[in-house]
């Protein structure tokens, strides 16, 4: 009982961690300005729902599949870094969500970005499913299986309440905070971009550069 628990508080700290609910909130609320809160509580609600689906279903079957089709965590964090850095762009430019909302009607909207980029990469990240990867290959015993996913569970709800929240800081801002937000954000994102981007690419060049030093 006892090892199941400090599985679970483990688990719990280092998903935590990796998601980040409250690092989150920024670039939730810039990506939903112009949203009624109906809309915004339907993207929290399908974007948490999406990653703890996603999230489980790795702990069951991620590493096969990894193996299976050869994919490292290294490719995954490159590609996460490829999309946080375009989506950083268009934030940069203030023009994000009034591009999309002008070919989109909002639930159309809501229903794309509460998929991409807020289930993924932003909650699924490469950070998340390996730690799912990992965890789940250490759950060999019912408790402690049963603590992972209460973990995560627990984690999942912080992020939905976080985002839910988030409508809250809107009228404190106000519409020139938005923008000053969204500019701000989009040198964070792209900062996290890069991050991203170099952790995946450097053990990849140091492979190869190991292999042609041979």
């Amino acid at each position: 009982m006892q090892d199941g628990l400090d599985f679970g508080l483990l688990a719990f700290a280092s998903l935590f961690t990796m998601i980040d609910p409250l690092g989150i909130m920024p670039l939730f609320l810039t990506m939903t300005q112009g949203l009624d809160r109906e809309h915004m509580n339907r993207i929290a609600f399908k974007a948490t729902l999406t990653a703890l689906a996603i999230l489980i279903f790795i702990a069951f079957t991620g590493r096969a599949i990894f193996e299976f089709f050869g994919i490292s965590i290294n490719s995954l964090r490159i590609v996460g870094g490829i999309i946080f850095l375009i989506i950083g762009y268009d934030m940069l430019q203030a023009h994000i969500a009034r591009t999309k909302m002008s070919d989109e009607s909002p639930k159309e909207y809501a229903d794309d970005i509460a998929i991409t980029p807020l289930a993924i990469p932003m909650i699924c990240g490469p950070g998340a499913i390996t730690s799912m990867i990992v965890f789940s290959g250490d759950a060999f015993t019912a408790p402690r299986q049963f603590a992972l996913f209460g973990a995560l569970t627990a984690v999942m709800l912080i992020t939905y309440l976080a985002l839910r929240g988030a409508k809250y800081l809107t009228r404190v801002i106000g519409p020139n905070g938005s923008r000053v937000l969204l500019r701000l954000m989009g040198l964070i994102v792209m900062s996290v971009a890069v991050e991203f981007l170099l952790s995946g690419l450097t053990p990849v060049l140091r492979d190869i550069f190991m292999v042609n030093g041979r």
